[in-house]
């Protein structure tokens, strides 16, 4: 997905995080103030050379002129807009994905007002400011580093503030499918929270911040941490790899495409459910194993025929470069197919799916590794679209009979969630459901 442009991301001034007390260092024997902000400049300039004993050997006393933001902390995303953040941004490097059900007694006006100190708070922490209350300081010193925070309604929210017949078709149930193995407690929720950053501790910030807010509001059902590249790892920009270091991405919908809002926004006519969700979209959100010990096994090529692309640069297996189009009837010299019948690539193709299209911003994610040594780690996918009928189930559909990848993988978590448009300034994310 890196291969794709956000139309949210926009440069900003660098902007320090503050908190409740002063970040001047005082250096008693010369009675002069070292701000934080330089003593980081500082360190990431030159370096702090340490001695033997651990202490900084050859710190200037005098302060030195502060070091700007590097440009990953300077990104800023803006949080009022057409739709919400983190669904066109471009992949980040640290993400957090969490569920919350509201607690018993809570309906309708206390979730407005959790939605309403949750947008709140997002504006402020992607804007790289504290978060309005008692700030913890985590991300003291950081730019806003590209930070995004999305939310979403899940099934179960609609019941518990009596707002049923606002709740969309859309968000019915997803079928049983035959790879699911499903931890029900780390599924679904009445509330979904998506945060994205290029820090990990502006990330983490953000959590807490979001977990703090809820209050008595609501609990966590489950949370789920996930990673990607970071910006800058490679020469150049190029779509990111997955932890079976397969290039993972390829084909998705870019926003320059004509057809993208049409498959991945909810249009604003209100035709294709509840006027709320104009500009919205709906995440599939899945919890996917990857059985690395029996993957890693495979030779490069048997891989390469599971996926039907190559893993060194993700071209076709009928030839080309990652971009070509994959030519599915060419056969090799004894006649059999290039790209196999079940390769992952062929059976995905909106092609091969009725023009079903989606998508895909996942987190890889590592849970550290079993008793038995094998190691608990994989993708946390999510998947956006106007329709998750005519987008995830149908493709799902189609890998349920006969995925070449589907021995490797394990699904052990679901959830879909109705994620309304942006929010305009002065409003909150809901605002037209929750105060209809």
């Amino acid at each position: 997905m890196a291969d794709h442009t956000a139309d949210q991301s926009v440069p900003h001034a660098p902007t320090s995080r503050t908190g409740p007390v002063g970040d001047t260092a005082r250096n008693t024997s010369a009675g002069q103030g070292i701000s934080r902000r330089t003593l980081l400049g500082t360190a990431g300039a030159t370096g702090l050379v340490l001695g033997a004993s651990g202490g900084a050997v050859g710190y200037a006393a005098a302060p030195a002129p502060a070091t700007p933001l590097t440009s990953v902390g300077a990104d800023r995303v803006m949080f009022h807009g057409k739709h919400q953040p983190g669904i066109t941004t471009p992949l980040q490097a640290r993400g957090h994905l969490v569920a919350f059900d509201l607690a018993a007694g809570a309906g309708r006006k206390e979730a407005a007002a959790l939605l309403r100190r949750w947008s709140r708070t997002a504006r402020r922490l992607m804007a790289g400011e504290p978060s309005a209350g008692r700030d913890t300081d985590v991300a003291r010193d950081a730019g806003p580093s590209g930070l995004t925070v999305t939310f979403g309604f899940g099934h179960s929210f609609f019941g518990r503030t009596g707002l049923e017949k606002q709740r969309p078709v859309a968000l019915d149930p997803l079928p049983d499918f035959s790879s699911d193995q499903l931890d029900r407690a780390r599924s679904n929720g009445d509330l979904w929270v998506q945060i994205g950053a290029n820090d990990a501790l502006v990330a983490f910030h953000a959590l807490r911040a979001i977990q703090q807010d809820a209050g008595g509001a609501a609990r966590v059902r489950w949370q789920m941490n996930g990673f990607n590249r970071s910006p800058g790892a490679t020469s150049h920009p190029m779509t990111a790899r997955n932890l079976m270091g397969q290039i993972d991405g390829t084909r998705n919908p870019k926003p320059a495409e004509p057809d993208f809002d049409e498959r991945i926004f909810v249009p604003a006519s209100g035709a294709d459910g509840p006027a709320w969700m104009a500009d919205g979209s709906y995440a599939v959100v899945r919890r996917i194993r990857m059985l690395l010990d029996d993957w890693e096994q495979l030779s490069v090529r048997e891989q390469e025929d599971v996926i039907g692309r190559r893993k060194a640069d993700g071209a076709p297996l009928s030839g080309g470069s990652e971009t070509t189009e994959m030519d599915l009837e060419k056969t090799d010299a004894g006649g059999s197919l290039v790209v196999p019948i079940n390769a992952h690539a062929r059976i995905t193709r909106p092609d091969q799916n009725g023009g079903a299209a989606m998508l895909r911003r996942p987190f890889s994610y590592h849970d550290g590794i079993g008793p038995d040594g094998v190691p608990d780690a994989g993708l946390l996918f999510v998947c956006w679209q106007a329709d998750p009928l005519r987008g995830f189930v149908t493709v799902q559909r189609k890998l349920d009979r006969g995925d070449a990848l589907s021995p490797f993988i394990r699904h052990e978590a679901s959830g879909l969630f109705a994620v309304p448009g942006g929010a305009a300034e002065g409003t909150y994310v809901g605002q037209d459901l929750l105060e209809a």
